[in-house]
């Protein structure tokens, strides 16, 4: 329908909106004229996850939009709220980590590489120059050149970069997410339990975002205030230290502690309110945490460029243990919270879901990995840069050496799942060849088109294959990740370094590895970055990359407030305003028709729709990875419960799928109401060979142009026709059945 140029937009703006074609724009006013048929209507929300080049930059966000992920996959629980709280809060806390992480890998380039090794080192700040005025030799003792000042000078990289998300992080709340969802009363079922989508303030997390923002925010702050005072209070601490700075170090350090401790009571604090629309804001404690953390940064600041004689930067800055205990936090997190997910799923085993309830842990260890990864591939490539020769200073933390030593192991074992699912995917084409030749009996055999097509619904069938290779990645991910922990923590030397000495093959194999991972891991980065620039200036890149955000962005921020801004906040909203009063304006009843990601939309919007609305509603859903990718991944909310429950509140849903989709799938739920809500696979390619209705050869379409199909055509009429009997006129047209039906397709 867009293809048409005389569509035009209706209502909504230009980041989302409502389209028809010029000739339907009024047609509720126009009954006696109206054509036979539907008035087909496409709501437009590609703009929110693909829209200009700066949202490519979100990709540098990706952990934090991972570690989101993993608080909407719970399993499923029945009557267990503490421990689905407990869930949440460790999510939660690893979501913290993983800022902190971020601003102490922005304080590991900036102090520790640029300001403290290399500018305190005269060779290292002679083949930079701007860095001369830093360094004690080449400025000739100038005011910046003490260590102290060369922090908190420094120290204003990592500071930004905080500002920097928190600004982001409230400006895209501000253009997505604060659109108010329609009030109304929940049924018992939405209050109570098949699915918390139903829930009036699911879509509309203010308070719980702005309280978050504000923990992040500070906890970046104080992260850098740790960082720069650390050192100084140190070097206070030490022989011969002023007394008085000692004290007042002491007690710096003292507020810090406080100030971290009051960060992680406000992230441990109840989640979300989704039983009702919560409008609230906790102002004090938004606008008071950030600001005694900056205040506190402020004085450690003022504390650390205090004059200091005899005071000179050698080695590694002190608190690179930091890191260590990071990646230990990390790994508990994600251990504790495999426990609470196994518990849950024993109160309630689906047999679909992914990895057994234990999805959200082995996605949380991912999002913990990628962040790892980032964080040390920058540290590598700037202290690489900085130091070409690799003589001069000593680097970043040991740690980060041994991490970056780990992933050449960890792709291997990638390789080796890659060669599994291609061998799998082998059998499965030798297996579909015969079921192809039995789908379309009477053609001339072709064994080459035959194995074509097999060998496409072999790689379809790869997708429900995915939980097993997120399970074996993050068991791998956990245990060497923890193998590194180990040797760093007790050789405190580069895995090359620790095994000198040892047999040639251990070294040989020690060194390589350090030596391919540290290339690996810049590399990665670099390439990372280069995809954000290319997506910053191609639009079609750019729309690649919101394919990707259409999953990660679909759900709300709840865990961590920097994550890329959620789409469906406002998406959601838009079509259930535009559903509820279109109803209730005309009286009439209509069809959503959604596709792939837009089938999703369909889905949460009839959820939050009144329970008198939703009875007018038809679903019609094609390619849609409601059951296949959504059921198993988020079984507490797209679960089997949750489909039948729908199935039922609907007038009526009809749900198309091929074998040829690597997404899109049947949902798999009885005909308890109507007809059932899978129609068999539909034929892909529609003819084998040459036909009179197919002259030249059908193409293999997979996930795309399912209204190409015959099929749907004919759902879309059935479903019409269902909702036509008793249908009353638009309210002011006094017409006996002036019914109208609208297309709701949400367009990518």
């Amino acid at each position: 329908m867009l293809d048409d140029p005389r569509t035009v937009r209706i209502t909504g703006d230009d980041t989302a909106a409502v389209f028809r074609r010029a000739d339907d724009v009024d047609a509720e006013r126009r009954p006696a004229e109206r054509r036979e048929g539907p008035v087909p209507e496409a709501y437009v929300w590609c703009n929110l996850t693909s829209g200009n080049g700066i949202r490519a930059l979100w990709l540098l966000l990706l952990p934090f939009m991972v570690v989101n992920l993993a608080h909407w996959m719970r399993p499923t629980a029945r009557g267990h709220r503490r421990t689905v709280r407990l869930y949440g809060l460790l999510v939660r806390l690893a979501g913290l980590s993983l800022t902190v992480l971020l601003v102490a890998a922005a304080c590991e380039v900036a102090l520790d590489l640029a300001a403290w090794q290399c500018a305190g080192t005269h060779a290292c700040a002679v083949r930079h120059p701007w860095l001369g005025f830093l360094s004690p030799g080449t400025s000739d003792g100038g005011w910046w050149s003490t260590p102290g000042r060369r922090l908190a000078l420094a120290s204003l990289v990592p500071v930004a970069l905080t500002g920097l998300l928190w600004f982001l992080s409230l400006r895209t709340w501000s253009a997505y997410e604060s659109q108010q969802p329609m009030t109304h009363d929940p049924g018992p079922e939405e209050d109570g339990g098949c699915t918390a989508l139903g829930r009036p303030g699911f879509w509309y997390g203010r308070r719980l975002g702005a309280r978050l923002r504000a923990a992040h925010t500070a906890a970046g702050l104080l992260t850098v205030a740790a960082a720069v005072g650390s050192a100084a209070a140190r070097h206070d601490r030490g022989p011969g230290g002023p007394a008085v700075l000692g004290v007042l170090g002491t007690l710096l350090e003292a507020a810090l502690a406080v100030g971290a401790g009051v960060v992680v009571a406000v992230v441990c604090r109840r989640g979300r309110t989704e039983r009702r629309l919560d409008g609230e804001l906790d102002r004090r404690l938004v606008r008071c945490l950030p600001l005694g953390a900056l205040v506190l940064l402020a004085f450690t600041l003022l504390y650390a460029g205090w004059e200091r004689p005899g005071w000179e930067s050698a080695g590694r800055l002190p608190g690179d243990a930091a890191f260590g205990a990071l990646a230990l936090a990390q790994g508990l997190l994600v251990i504790v919270l495999a426990g609470v997910a196994h518990s849950l799923h024993r109160t309630d085993p689906g047999r679909r879901a992914a990895m057994r309830g234990l999805a959200g842990p082995a996605v949380a260890m991912l999002a913990c990995a990628l962040g790892g990864v980032m964080s040390g591939g920058v540290s590598q490539r700037v202290s690489d840069w900085l130091d070409g020769t690799g003589t001069s200073i000593p680097g970043p933390p040991v740690l980060l050496t041994w991490q970056a030593s780990v992933i050449p192991p960890l792709l291997l074992l990638l390789v080796v799942l890659c060669g599994w699912l291609a061998r799998r995917a082998w059998h499965i084409a030798r297996g579909e060849r015969a079921a192809v030749e039995r789908e379309y009996p009477g053609e001339t055999g072709d064994s080459g088109r035959t194995r074509r097509i097999a060998s496409v619904r072999a790689v379809a069938a790869l997708t429900d294959r995915g939980p097993r290779v997120l399970a074996v990645t993050s068991a791998a991910t956990l245990l060497l990740g923890a193998g590194a922990l180990v040797g760093a923590l007790t050789t405190d030397r580069t895995p090359g370094e620790a095994t000198r000495g040892s047999y040639a093959v251990v070294h040989g194999a020690a060194e390589t590895a350090q030596a391919l991972g540290s290339w690996l891991i810049g590399l990665g980065f670099i390439l990372f970055v280069t995809w954000g620039r290319r997506a910053y200036k191609d639009a079609s890149a750019r729309r690649t990359i919101g394919v990707l955000w259409d999953v990660g962005t679909f759900w709300p921020r709840a865990a961590h407030p920097f994550a890329p801004p959620c789409y469906a906040e406002r998406a959601v909203p838009d079509l259930t305003w535009r559903i509820a009063t279109w109803t209730r304006a005309t009286g009439g009843r209509l069809v959503i028709s959604g596709h792939s990601q837009g089938s999703v939309l369909a889905a949460a919007t009839a959820w939050q729709l009144p329970q008198s609305t939703r009875r007018r509603v038809a679903l019609l859903t094609y390619g849609s990875p409601l059951e296949r990718l959504y059921g198993r991944w988020f079984p507490a909310h797209f679960g089997p419960d949750a489909l039948s429950s729908l199935h039922r509140e609907v007038d009526c849903w009809r749900n198309l799928y091929r074998r040829t989709d690597p997404i899109g799938g049947p949902m798999r739920l009885p005909g308890d109401r109507g007809p059932d809500v899978d129609r068999p696979a539909l034929k892909d390619p529609l003819a084998y060979g040459r036909t009179e209705t197919h002259p030249l050869p059908a193409p293999i379409l997979g996930h795309s142009d399912y209204q190409a199909d015959p099929a749907f055509a004919e759902e879309r009429r059935r479903l019409l026709a269902r909702l036509r009997p008793g249908v009353p006129a638009p309210r002011h047209t006094g017409e006996p059945d002036g019914a109208q039906g609208s297309g709701g397709r949400s367009s990518a």
